[in-house]
């Protein structure tokens, strides 16, 4: 299932951050009747636990959870697989006495701070090494780990192999070698690249990543000013003022039909969509990372997915830990199988990722390696209001052709303020 959460702006992720915000901040109502909870009784004395899933869009997936809860032998687990708002529904059941136990989400600082989630080290302790740094950095708040990750995503940049051929182009190694690629690759029929229909907001992590900066500092204050930002960000606003980003295509970025139907030579998308690729293409396409914005910069991934935490509010807090560790620590062959027999992603376990047999050949085999080589994540202290600043400032400079200097100031002030809210 495509997990779109690396652009700045308010993507599903921000949105599903912005309802957990939300909610504990108005303190708001207790989710519906649907809670997904075991009717009390009935189960001897085992445990009564509810697991709580947003619906994939990969056939199986919801056969495979309930699947995985009925094998367990201690504790009674029942399934919720919700459609449509997830992150509403999630955000006021963490705050009543009807919500999950177990439940799957992205970290965000705001979960920690309300004691909404309770730390897994404990549980992880043994196999933590075999978990790659991404997996951990983006569960890790103040040194400990609230979140086990269960899929990774990384995405990349896709690209035709016979385009670039008869362009006489290869994969770029730097920003200035993209935008050089992108614009001899357009003709009047192709776009060199596709960054998302609205002009590259998805770009908004790897961009500044490449120049060296980040969203947020380790130490949390704004990454992304100065010149190399700048620079970075006006990169992408020469690719769309040459006009060789593709623009109203029928799906976005996360789809990979424009890449697939010949609009355009290259387009950023994510792991999930490569199977079909293959299928369409056959080995006519590779991948490579956002490249570096010079010599002194980095190439980027962005690496997404989804993590599974306990609820502080679970009414058998170890139990529910037991079965978290039984389900995404110990049994690992249900880890390959809910990554690859039903979608396309990278087990978060190195050990995993290294053995599994899809993914050892062929650009698959290259997406690990640029996951694990340049894989960058998201830190839990952004916020959706820093998101929405941060988006505006790219619109405006990739967009309007405005001032990258002057809109990088006015968002640094929005996510300053935003900072000081959360850690005063």
């Amino acid at each position: 299932m495509p997990v779109p959460k690396p652009t700045a702006g308010m993507t599903r992720r921000d949105l599903l951050r912005a309802g957990a915000i939300t909610a504990f901040a108005a303190f708001a109502a207790a989710c519906g009747s649907n809670s997904g909870r075991p009717a009390a009784g009935g189960g001897g004395d085992k445990a009564a636990l509810s697991q709580w899933y947003h619906q994939y869009g990969e056939a199986g997936t919801q056969q495979a959870a309930l699947r995985y809860a009925k094998e367990y032998a201690d504790a009674g687990v029942s399934v919720a697989w919700t459609p449509g708002d997830y992150g509403s529904k999630l955000a006021s059941g963490l705050l009543s006495n009807q919500g999950p136990d177990v439940f799957e989400s992205q970290l965000n600082y705001a979960m920690v701070k309300s004691g909404q989630v309770v730390p897994l080290d404990d549980i992880l302790a043994e196999t933590k090494s075999d978990f790659n740094d991404g997996a951990l950095r983006a569960n890790t708040v103040d040194g400990k780990v609230y979140g086990i990750k269960m899929i990774d995503d990384p995405q990349m940049i896709y690209y035709r192999k016979s385009l670039f051929d008869k362009a006489g182009v290869k994969p770029p190694t730097t920003v200035d070698e993209l935008v050089a690629a992108a614009k001899a690759l357009t003709t009047d029929k192709v776009k060199g690249l596709f960054i998302g229909n609205d002009g590259g907001l998805v770009l908004g992590i790897p961009s500044v990543n490449s120049s060296g900066g980040s969203l947020l500092t380790e130490d949390n204050k704004p990454g992304f000013t100065g010149e190399r930002a700048a620079q970075a960000f006006s990169k992408v606003r020469q690719m769309y003022a040459d006009k060789s980003l593709l623009l109203g295509a029928p799906a976005d970025w996360a789809d990979p039909s424009a890449f697939t139907q010949g609009l355009t030579a290259m387009q950023w998308c994510g792991l999930w969509a490569m199977p079909g690729i293959q299928k369409a293409l056959g080995d006519d396409f590779g991948v490579f990372p956002y490249p570096a914005l010079d010599a002194q910069g980095r190439a980027v991934v962005t690496s997404g997915g989804w993590s599974t935490f306990v609820s502080a509010k679970s009414k058998d807090v170890e139990a529910a830990k037991a079965f978290v560790k039984w389900l995404w620590i110990d049994k690992t062959e249900l880890q390959e199988d809910w990554c690859l027999s039903y979608g396309f992603h990278i087990p978060p376990r190195k050990s995993l990722a290294a053995k599994a047999a899809k993914l050892q050949t062929g650009p698959a085999a290259e997406a690990v390696k640029l996951n694990t080589d340049h894989g960058v994540v998201d830190n839990p202290a952004w916020t959706p209001k820093m998101a929405s600043a941060y988006n505006d400032m790219l619109t405006n400079v990739i967009k309007k052709g405005a001032d990258p200097a002057a809109e990088i100031t006015k968002a640094e002030k929005t996510v300053t303020t935003e900072l000081s809210r959360l850690f005063g």
